[in-house]
Order: C-alpha cells, then structure tokens, then sequence
C-alpha cells in the first residue's frame, strides 16, 4: 500500500484541469502508465485513488451480497460518478464536471493525502470543516479516538 503525505491547495483551469503537484506526482509512480479514479467522497468532496488502491475497493465490493438492498444501494452510491484520470503531457488532470459540481469545486482546491487515497476539497469548505470541527480540541479528539488503542502491547497511560 502507498503511504501517501502531504497537503497541497491547488487551481483549477477553466476546464476543470488541474496540474498535480510535484511532490504529490513523485509519490505516484505508477499514475501516469495506469492512471487515477476518481469518485464521491462521503462527505462533500471527491476521493482519488490509484488504480491498484480502486482494484482493491473493487474487490472489496465485489464481496458483498448483492441480494441484500442496502448492499446494492452503498455499491450504486459509491461508485456513482466514478471516472478514470489520465495524467496530460503537463502533468494535469482532468476532473469530471458533474464531480465538481457535487463537491462544490469551482477554482481553489485543497488535496489531503490520508494513507492510499487523496481526498479532494473546495478550498473553502476544506478550511471551514477543520476549522469547524475542530477548533482548539485536537487533544480531546485524540484521547477519544487514540486513547484505547492497543499499540501493539505498549502501555497505554
């Protein structure tokens, strides 16, 4: 699985094309022989993959029960706009018009490398989310969400 980091703001063209960022691009290797997905986030956003992680949540899908409703439901909401991306001669992508639109993108854009996906936000919404959700409680955040965690035998205090 790549590990891959970094916070990076972003302008889209007036086509929809953005240019992906140098140090984002080293960290995918693989994205200009076999391209990127992209699809809806859950939140108001859109998530970009690189075709070994989507071949993944593929087969992840492909597991579930498809006679049972919700199944078929989250599986249509999920892969609802998913699009291929293809890396240009200039190193942009170009991002599907009715993606932008869901996620309310229009020029300024922030990506947020979490693990082996990016996330792709309006910068406005990006700023006003991490802004909102967490003002000063980072700390709180952590002892809920961390503070139980088994690492691995390491005391917990």
């Amino acid at each position: 699985m790549n590990q891959l980091i970094g916070e990076f703001e972003c302008k889209l063209d007036t086509k929809g094309r953005m240019v992906v960022p140098a140090s984002l691009k080293r960290q995918l290797p693989e994205a200009e022989q076999e391209g990127l997905v992209v699809n809806r986030g859950f939140e108001k956003n859109l998530v970009i993959y690189t075709r070994d992680e989507w071949n993944k949540k593929m087969a992840q899908l492909a597991k579930l029960n498809q006679y049972n409703a919700k199944n078929r439901n989250f599986i249509r909401q999920f892969m609802r706009g998913a699009t291929e991306l293809s890396l240009d001669s200039a190193g942009r992508v170009l991002l599907p018009k009715g993606l932008l639109e869901y996620a309310g993108i229009q020029t300024d854009v922030v990506l947020a490398c979490q693990f082996d996906k990016i996330e792709l936000w309006s910068k406005a919404e990006y700023d006003a989310i991490m802004d909102a959700d967490m003002g000063d409680d980072f700390a709180s955040l952590a002892e809920e969400v961390m503070g139980g965690f088994d690492f691995g035998g390491l005391e917990n205090e």
